[in-house]
């Protein structure tokens, strides 16, 4: 028998060789993010930011594509919005928010179709012992840079009482305002009034319950789905409209992350982006089902039981494991026939 380097270098081989290459590269094209993927925060990216240790909340900017706005839920500097470039990870701008006195636990944030920015000041980690909680409001600028901007404050309270919460989602058609809460035995959806006062103060209507312990939550950009998403798992909603309980479709492919605390679509709605807390954090991408792409990051939602939360993540591991092994296959026993008729 020839040595590998011999049989390799002969015309016959070479073309053979040449194939099960080509194979095994079209297989791990398949089983891995798209090498040319556009640089709009689809391949996930790091949080560079030192100041950004507890990244709470995450949403897509709608001026500037390929930015993403995130915070801390109590940050030492301020009352600061932070635009993060999905390419590099890094910090683009940083705003400061004035006309909101001392934020006491900021939880979310999201991008309305009006151009504004809404922020969540709803986190209440003693479970409900504050009597109101805030939103704030303020212009998406329509150049980065470090700016100070004014903010409008609505004070708000619920109808069942005062709770602990971390995901507003405000609906990109309507502009009505949602929050879910946050309960270990599973908590529920609330919305707006159809016009928020800031005057008086903005009773939130509880439309039904999630059975999940929600951290975050986003709509898609055509605003017929909702994602809401824990620690070890997420629901898919269909939008049924205002006033009513969206119908649960199934769970979610979250990934397995320190503290996942964040969620948002990109502005295509093909991914669903899900960030986590702590120091140089990571937040991973996630294809949504049905929405076109490669389906090559997992199943973003619309499939599968909807029971409460699981261990997500699993059918988008699964699927590459399985690729990968081909690709083993593949490559050993295609030379093995190559040399045994040499």
């Amino acid at each position: 028998m020839r040595s590998l380097r011999s049989s390799m270098g002969a015309p016959g081989a070479t073309g053979a060789v040449g194939a099960i290459s080509a194979g095994c590269l079209l297989l791990l094209a398949a089983a891995g993010p798209a090498a040319a993927a556009d640089d709009d925060g689809r391949d996930g990216f790091t949080i560079e930011d030192p100041r950004v240790i507890e990244s709470s909340g995450l949403a897509a900017s709608r001026a500037h594509p390929g930015v993403y706005w995130t915070h801390n839920d109590q940050d030492k500097n301020g009352a600061l919005l932070y635009a993060v470039d999905g390419k590099t990870g890094k910090t683009v701008a940083t705003l400061t928010m004035t006309g909101v006195g001392k934020p006491r636990d900021v939880e979310a944030v999201s991008v309305g179709s009006d151009g504004n920015i809404y922020v969540g000041d709803i986190g209440d980690n003693l479970g409900g012992t504050w009597s109101h909680v805030w939103i704030y409001k303020l212009p998406e600028p329509e150049k980065l840079g470090d700016r100070t901007v004014r903010a409008t404050q609505y004070t708000v309270k619920y109808e069942d009482g005062a709770r602990d919460a971390e995901a507003l989602m405000v609906h990109p058609k309507t502009g009505r305002i949602y929050i879910a809460d946050k309960k270990e035995e599973g908590g529920g959806l609330y919305e707006g009034p159809a016009r928020m006062s800031v005057s008086g103060t903005n009773v939130f209507k509880r439309l039904g319950d999630t059975g999940l312990w929600t951290t975050d939550g986003a709509f898609s950009p055509d605003g017929k789905q909702l994602a809401l998403r824990g620690y070890l798992g997420g629901v898919s909603y269909a939008w049924q409209g205002e006033g009513k309980m969206p119908k649960r479709e199934g769970r979610l492919s979250v990934p397995l992350q320190r503290q996942g605390e964040s969620a948002t679509y990109t502005l295509d709605g093909t991914t669903l982006l899900y960030g986590s807390e702590g120091s140089q954090s990571q937040v991973e991408p996630v294809e949504v089902e049905g929405a076109g792409g490669d389906n090559s990051r997992g199943s973003g939602g619309g499939s599968g039981d909807a029971a409460g939360e699981g261990v997500a993540g699993i059918d988008g591991d699964l699927k590459v494991g399985a690729l990968t092994l081909a690709v083993v296959l593949v490559a050993f026993f295609g030379l093995k026939r190559l040399f045994r008729r040499k």
